[in-house]
């Protein structure tokens, strides 16, 4: 029973989700803490995993969690279920595609949506501040206590795309970002 749920669920988390893997983070968030699959600390684990793990985010996030709530079967289930809804949409739009991307209603539509997906990342971008640096536990409802190693690694890390992109105006490398990242991480929380 187990794994039809996790297909139904990533299956309607892959369905009304626009915007990308981001997007879909208050949503997964809704559905897997409250079912009480997995606690808000390891859904923020699953988060930094996925970003660092190669491939789309949705994917990595949908057979972590899986996994850890179905095994091997339950990572299939849910991966499945997260990739179907956009590869039937994505089939359907490419067959009515040229009818219907001048149409003024799709147009409108899809300039509707683009608000939404901004205040939906930009949204987790600041609960997940708020979880990581301000929260013991990375949990709100935990104990409110300020973790300075997290605040100085944010710190360090913003300061370092300020002065890249502005001072040597140059663009910041994602892969080059979460190799600092992960370094700084390492030498900040094991000393």
């Amino acid at each position: 029973m187990i794994y039809f749920e996790l297909f139904y669920t990533f299956f309607l988390i892959g369905l009304f989700t626009f915007g990308g893997g981001y997007a879909m983070i208050p949503m997964i968030e809704e559905q897997v803490v409250t079912k009480g699959w997995i606690a808000e600390a390891t859904l923020t684990d699953f988060i930094a995993v996925s970003e660092v793990t190669p491939g789309p985010f949705a994917l990595n996030i949908s057979t972590f969690i899986g996994n850890n709530i179905g095994g091997v079967f339950g990572a299939i289930c849910s991966t499945i279920g997260v990739i179907l809804p956009s590869l039937i949409i994505i089939i359907i739009v490419a067959i009515v595609m040229n009818k219907f991307i001048t149409n003024k209603f799709v147009r409108g539509a899809l300039n509707g949506v683009k608000p939404i997906v901004l205040s939906l990342i930009f949204s987790t971008a600041l609960f997940m501040l708020i979880k990581v640096v301000f929260f013991s536990g990375n949990a709100i409802g935990g104990e409110l206590a300020f973790d300075m190693k997290s605040f100085t690694l944010l710190i360090v890390l913003v300061g370092y795309i300020i002065i890249h992109k502005f001072v040597q105006k140059k663009s910041v490398s994602p892969i080059k970002m979460l190799g600092i990242a992960a370094l700084l991480g390492l030498i900040i929380f094991t000393v």
